[in-house]
This record gives C-alpha cells, structure tokens and sequence, in this order.
C-alpha cells in the first residue's frame, strides 16, 4: 500500500561539507598571498644555495629530533589506548598505528580523517569497535591540544607580543585569556578523578582519563612540540636571535593555524606564520630552513613509512619477522590503499612543481641538439596534464580500485617519459619509476573492479586537487616575476621560454579543472538514476509464490537486482543508491541459505567500492548483522493484524460495524478482482490512481513500495470498491503463502465516502479470513516505538523529535493512530548499515531509492491516512 514503508529522510549537510572545502581554500590563498609579499626579491637560486649551505650537524640533530618527536607521536597511542581498552591492544601495535598515522597525516593533512581511518584499520584488527577506537583518537587529540594549550596560555601570560596577531590586543586582555585558558585545565584535571570518567559537551561524551594518565599525556606533548620545534630551530640560520620561549610560542601558535585551516600539511599557512611572527620575511636562509625542515619532519618520515610498508608486502620479510610485530605490522598492511594513494598523489605533485619551475639550461642546450622543439614543448603541456591526472586517480586507489591501480601505472611510466624528454628532468624520473615499482609491489591490494568514474570524487578531493593546482601556480609566478606578461607570450616557443610554457600549462591545468568541477556538478553521485525496470526471473516469481512473506512480493516491482543462492531456492534483492548497494529486506526464501547471501551481497559491494546496507530487517536476523560489525537503528515497527480472532461483534468492533454498514448504505459494493481480469480494468484503475496522486500532490515511490505499472498490478489479485459500478478505490493483494495477506498500492476517490479506507479494510479482513488467511499485514508505521529515555542513543532522540514534530512532512503519528484502530500485534524492523559518519549518507541514498531524493520527500503527502468521521452503530 501507499503507506506501508518510509524512506528515512535526512537532511543533506551541504554547509558543513563545503565550509571545510572554503576555509581551506581561502586560507591557503591567503598564505600564499602573504608568503608572495614576504618573499619579494628572494631568487630561486638563493634559496637553493642557502639549502646547500647547511650544516651537516644541523641537519643530524633536526633528523635527531624528528625521531624523538615521533616516539612521543607513539607513545599518544599507547597510553591512549591503555586508558580506554587496557590490555586489549599490544604496545607495538598502539605505537607503529601512532608514528604511521601521524607520518601520513602531516603531510596529507585532515588529520582526524587520515589518521583516524589508518587507527580504524588498526585498532579494529585487535577487537576494538568503532566507539573505543573514536575515543583513542579523540584521547590522541586531547593530549596533543593540551600541550598546545599549557603553552598557548604560557606564552599569553609572559610574553603576549610573542604570539602572531595577538600584539594587536590589548596586554591585559591577552593575560586574562591565558589565565582563562589555564584555569579550562585545571578545572579538567579537577573533573578528572582516579580512574576513567567522561564529561558531556553539546550532546557529546568526550572521554577523560585518569589524572596520571592527563599527566602524562601533558608531558608526552610537550616533550612532542619540543622536539618537532627543535627540528626547525637548528636549522635556522645562526644569526636569527630569537630565544627558545619565544620561538616554541611562535610555533605551536604556526602549528595552531595550519590545523584549524585543513589544508594539507598546513603548507604555506605554517611558513607564513612562522614569517610573520619571528620577523623574518624577504630571507632566503629563513625560507632554505623551512623547505629542509619539511623534507625532515613531513617527508621522510612519510618515504620511511612507505617503504615499510612496501617491504611488508613481502612473504620474505614477513616470514623473518618477530612473532611480536607480524601482528602489528598485518594490521599496518591494511592502510596501503591510503599510503599508495598518497604517494602517488605526491608524484602528481612533482610533475606539476616540474612544469611550474624553471629547465635547468645546460639540460635543454643538450635536447636542443637532439629533439624538435615541438616535441619538448608538447611533452612539457602533457606531463602537467599526467600530474594533475595522477591528483584525480589517487583518489580511486583509496577505494581499492583495480582500474585506478592501472591507470595511475600508466600516467606514472608516461610522466616518467615525459619528464625525461621534457627537460632530462632524471631526478624526477626516478621518483614516478619508483613510485610504479611500489605500485606493482602493491598490486594485490587493488581487487575491485568497480569503474572508475570522476563524478564519485568527492568535493573535498576535488578542493584538495584544487589547492595544490593553485599553490604551485603561486610558485611558477615566484619563479617567473621578473617576466613582463602579455598576450604574444603565449604563443612564443623558444628552447628558453619557460614561462611561455609554465604559462599554456597553467591555463591547460585551469580548463581541466573547471571541467572537472563540471562533471561532478552535473553528474552527481549522490543519487543517480533509479534502475530501470528488468524482466523478474522465472525463479524469483517461484520463490515470491512459496514465501509466508507479503513482502517478498516487493521483488516483482521489476526496479531491482537479485543474488541467487547456489540452489536457486533463497534471493536477496537490492537498489543501488550512491556509494550504497541497499538490500530490501532479509533474504527471501531457504533461513538456512540467509547468511551466505548476505555476505555474498556485502562482497559484491566491495567489489564495487561501496557499502552494503539492509534496509526493512526483521528481529530474529539481527545477530547475523551483528556478527558483520554493522550498527542497527530501528525504523519503526509493522504492524499484522491477526484474522482468526477479527471480527464485527462486541463493543470493540462497534467502529468497523459502522463503517461495514454505512458503505452498504452508501451502496458501495467490494469486489476481489482476479489477476487475469485485471488488465481489463487498467484504465478504471489508471483514472483512480490519477486522480489520487493529483489531489494529494505526490510522487510515485519505489524500491519498498509499489507504483503505478499496468504489467507490475497484472500479477495479483486486486481488490476494488465499487459505487454504481464505478471503481472508487482498490488495492492490489499480496499473498504470502496461505498465512498472510497485505495490500500495496492503494488507492481512492476523495470525496466519495467518509468510510471508504476503513470499509475496504474491514471487507479486506474478513475475506482473508474467509479464505484461511491467519495475518494481514498493514505495513511499517516509520519511527514508531522509538524508545524514549535520556540514555537512549542519538538516533533515537532524533527519531522522536521526528515522529512528535514532523508531521508536515509525514504524518507519522496518524499513520501509527490508523493503524492502531485495528489492534494489530506491532513489530519492529530495523536499519543494519555501517555505523558513524556513514549513517548520514545511507539514510540519503535510502530516500533517493524510495522517494527519488530530499526534496521528493517533503513535497509529497501521499502517506497522510484519509481523517475519516466515525459514529457508533
């Protein structure tokens, strides 16, 4: 029937997900705005000799304390993960899962989505659920703004002109933001009792460890920022006076920054603080410390871990392995399709940086003697082209995608030609040989076979792409300011016009771009087109005639796809929606056979690089859904009315003995159409449902419920109300088996009989009844029998406030009222998905199956019940 099920409606979370993508895009060309004014009259060349120039010791005691700041990174995890899981997780595994997620997350950037996702793979490996290993990440987090607050509100209280930006406040009030902030962590440790508490913050329980533990998190992050600061304050040239107080504030204050920005790696947001709070600008020895400085602390930790984690790969090297680190190190091997995504996106950013810099001329005189200009020139435009190719595909190789492996095998030989004849640019050459030979090292990760399609990129990449197209456009201008521009130098080619070619290749790369953001614009992902309608299988049709399941009947729609179980006597039918493959229900047919289809149907979607969702599932499978790690939120509850003890006799029933009456009155006759007769009446029918649809302003739905389809309602029996031979309403019948009897599309004439719907289920009842029938399924109330109490969970406060307040969207609470007239035995049906942030967007892709989208939604009332008068007999 119209009203049976609902599609779970949320509200898409557009200002959020963009904000993210703005503010770091805004902060990025902020930075490099700021960096560009700061730099003027420093040469590429300067900073390369100034590069040179350092010191052997400087550059050992900075790789010196790079690896004293990554043991305290390790040992976040470690006394993290004793605090909430104790004795649960080995050391090594908390320590390696640290240093590797924070060597990756500084350079990336989206620390909380890159480290947090490595922690997932890793923590989940050792029992661990998605909530304790939520809670690890946010202890990681706490123990790491600690520090940055004790030495924050240190710095305001001392020395407040130290910090950049606060010099343009008032002393005073510096201070007393410091003491505010010191007396925050006083007050926290004061909360803070002798064992594990949790505090509740905006509706969110954010978990607090043990004093000791709250002191030794506080000593690890401090020693942490010591020591990463150290890596930059050794490589300063020796002339640069600044104290070590002041230069601490001023980096956690750079550190501070780069974080709140998400851009990656806070690049240029960091160096433009830095700058700008030590004083520092228009000095290429500054600026030759800052760029070894991310070699030391952001690269080779990030190389380190790569190559570790490529050696993992080895049978060899894990067989000589001790027994105590194969354990962690095969949960480590499960982040390869993050690593391999970020270094080939970094190989996309050394041949955009190559086509943004200067040739090296002695390099070109020796091509000029060999190749044709031509040659050069256009190996120059594609090998920019391969980088930004490279950027867009990395995003494909964190889906496991096997189509992404190979192409980013090609861009990576084709860039490494490219780059060769370009420019004898070797060093480069080596870098994307290398990055292909760790590729085909990694080849067994990449399984899936799912297409690779630019409109599921997703925005944030996308905006990511963006900001490093953009940053080293800001470094092809650095390099070629002293270049007066105009319109003619766009079509000069000459072996020495670098900036003629750096300038086509930054409008090539501008195009592609802005065409990129198009398509995915355009082709969004989200939604799609619903599957249009298949021929049912002959097998499908014989299990759906055997089920005690009315809604096994659903599968006949013709909207979905079917997995077969070896025996070809149990299905389970689905929708894709999204990045989601969405189960309608429990398999159909053999219980036996249930489980087996079920992780069959959650393999096919990742192969496909999407999530399995069971949309509709009945209590008595939930432990099957729990075994697969999947969250469990209640939809509602169905309610079955039961026809052995329905009846029109007794005070009870005086409504229903009305309603039977008053329509007999009314002269409006019931009538179960045969399946073979129903085409005759199609046009009767056709008229009805026209009709209907117009008056409510509604939509047709789909996946859970059935629409309006001549060869879709040619299959069952229908039942129809009549008055003086005119069909008024009708219903097709479900049958399951010879125990339950429903109804799906229903559907009236208003205005006919305030009876009508309650007449028709009255007659529905009893011919069931009649005809041996023990159930009759009225279908889901949505959001019912949500539980109500303050330790319920989340989802469940906001089903309540859906159910109690969302009635001019559904009418949630008279369909359970319609339904509950009928004394119906009520149970629930739940929603079995992956849990956290992916909820949101399941919900979304559900809606967009049955609904057609958001907006579909709220425009369509067709759920609300017919408010009928009602008169005792």
């Amino acid at each position: 029937m119209s009203n049976r099920d609902d599609a779970v409606a949320a509200s898409p979370k557009w200002l959020r997900s963009y904000a993210s993508i703005v503010l770091a895009v805004a902060m990025a060309a902020t930075a490099l705005v700021t960096l560009h004014r700061m730099t003027s009259g420093v040469d590429l060349s300067d900073i390369r000799r100034q590069a040179l120039m350092l010191s052997p010791h400087a550059i050992f005691l900075a790789i010196l304390a790079t690896v004293a700041s990554f043991v305290a990174l390790g040992l976040y995890d470690v006394v993290a993960s004793r605090s909430i899981a104790p004795g649960r997780v080995a050391w090594p595994t908390a320590a390696l899962s640290g240093m590797a997620g924070y060597a990756f997350s500084n350079l990336l950037g989206f620390h909380l989505l890159t480290g947090g996702a490595i922690r997932f793979r890793t923590y989940s490996r050792s029992g661990l659920d998605a909530g304790e290993i939520g809670q690890i990440v946010l202890l990681t987090w706490f123990a790491i703004w600690l520090a940055f607050a004790v030495v924050v509100s240190m710095a305001l209280i001392f020395d407040p002109a130290g910090i950049p930006l606060m010099d343009l406040i008032h002393p005073a009030a510096d201070r007393l933001l410091g003491v505010a902030i010191l007396l925050c962590l006083v007050l926290a440790f004061i909360r803070a009792r002798s064992h594990a508490s949790a505090i509740s913050l905006f509706g969110w329980t954010i978990p607090l460890p043990q004093r000791n533990m709250i002191l030794l998190q506080l000593l690890i992050g401090t020693f942490d920022i010591a020591a990463s600061a150290a890596t930059l304050y050794v490589l300063l040239p020796t002339d640069v006076s600044i104290g070590p107080a002041l230069f601490l504030t001023v980096y956690a204050t750079a550190l501070v920054v780069g974080a709140i920005s998400h851009v990656p790696g806070g690049v240029g947001v960091f160096e433009a603080t830095i700058i700008a709070g030590l004083g520092l600008a228009g000095r290429a020895d500054v600026l030759a410390a800052l760029v070894v400085y991310r070699v030391i602390y952001y690269v080779l930790p990030f190389a380190l871990a790569a190559v570790l984690l490529a050696l993992f790969e080895s049978r060899y090297f894990m067989s000589h392995l001790p027994a105590k680190l194969s354990a962690p190190i095969r949960s480590l091997k499960t982040m390869m399709p993050l690593v391999t995504s970020a270094v080939v996106f970094m190989s996309g950013v050394v041949l955009l940086l190559s086509g943004a810099t200067p040739g090296i001329p002695a390099r070109l005189e020796t091509l000029e003697d060999i190749l044709p200009l031509s040659l050069v020139e256009s190996l120059h435009f594609l090998g920019s082209l391969l980088g930004l190719a490279l950027l867009i595909v990395a995003y494909g190789l964190r889906r496991r995608l096997f189509y992404a492996w190979a192409t980013s095998m090609v861009l990576l030989v084709l860039g490494a030609f490219a780059s060769l004849v370009k420019g004898i640019d070797w060093e480069e050459a080596l870098v994307l040989g290398a990055t292909s030979l760790f590729l085909l090292m990694c080849r067994d990760a990449f399984y899936r076979r799912a297409p690779l399609d630019v409109s599921r990129v997703s925005w944030r990449w996308l905006g990511l792409t963006g900001v490093v197209v953009a940053a080293t456009t800001w470094l092809g201008f650095f390099f070629y300011r002293d270049v007066k521009y105009s319109d003619e130098l766009f079509w000069q080619f000459e072996w020495s016009g670098d900036a003629t070619r750096f300038l086509r290749a930054t409008i090539g790369l501008a195009i592609v771009v802005f065409f990129l953001a198009m398509y995915r614009a355009i082709h969004q992902s989200g939604g799609g087109k619903r599957r249009t309608k298949t021929e049912v299988q002959a097998e499908i049709a014989e299990i759906v005639t055997l089920s005690h399941d009315t809604q096994a009947n659903i599968a006949l729609l013709g909207d979905k796809e079917f997995l077969l179980s070896p025996s070809k006597t149990t299905f389970i039918m689905y929708g894709h929606a999204g990045n989601s493959l969405v189960s309608m229900g429990d398999p159909i047919g053999n219980p036996e056979e249930a489980s087996e289809l079920v992780w069959r149907l959650r393999e096919t979607a990742d192969k496909q690089a999407k999530r399995a969702v069971f949309y509709g599932v009945q209590p008595e499978n939930l432990p099957l859904y729990l075994d697969m790690g999947y969250s469990l939120l209640k939809l509602g509850e169905v309610a079955r009315v039961n026809l052995q003890t329905f009846d029109l006799d007794g005070n009870k029933s005086q409504e229903f003995r009305y309603a039977d009456r008053r329509a007999t009155r009314e002269e409006i006759v019931f009538e179960i159409i045969p399946a073979v007769q129903v085409p005759s009446i199609m046009s009767e029918l056709r008229e009805v449902s026209d009709t209907w649809l117009k008056e409510k302003n509604g939509s047709e739905k789909g996946f859970s419920l059935g629409h309006f389809d001549p060869d879709y309602l040619a299959r069952f029996d229908c039942a129809v109300m009549k008055q003086h031979g005119r069909i008024v309403a009708f219903g097709n019948i479900w049958r399951g088996g010879d125990v339950e009897l429903s109804v799906d599309l229903m559907r009236y004439k208003s205005g006919v009989s305030n009876v009508l719907m309650d007449a028709l289920f009255v007659r529905l009842f009893l011919y069931g009844k009649e005809q041996g029938y023990k159930w009759f399924n009225l279908g889901a109330a949505p959001l019912s029998g949500i539980p109500n109490h303050t330790l319920a969970s989340r989802w469940s406060h906001v089903a309540r406030l859906a159910f109690r307040y969302g009635d001019e969207f559904y009418n949630f609470g008279g369909l359970r009222a319609f339904k509950q007239k009928f004394s119906p035995v009520w149970t629930p049906h739940y929603l079995a998905c992956p849990g956290g942030f992916q909820i949101p967007q399941v919900l979304l892709d559900i809606n967009f199956l049955i609904s057609g989208g958001f907006g579909r939604l709220i425009s369509a009332n067709n759920n609300r019940v017919p408010r009928q008068k009602s008169k005792a007999a």
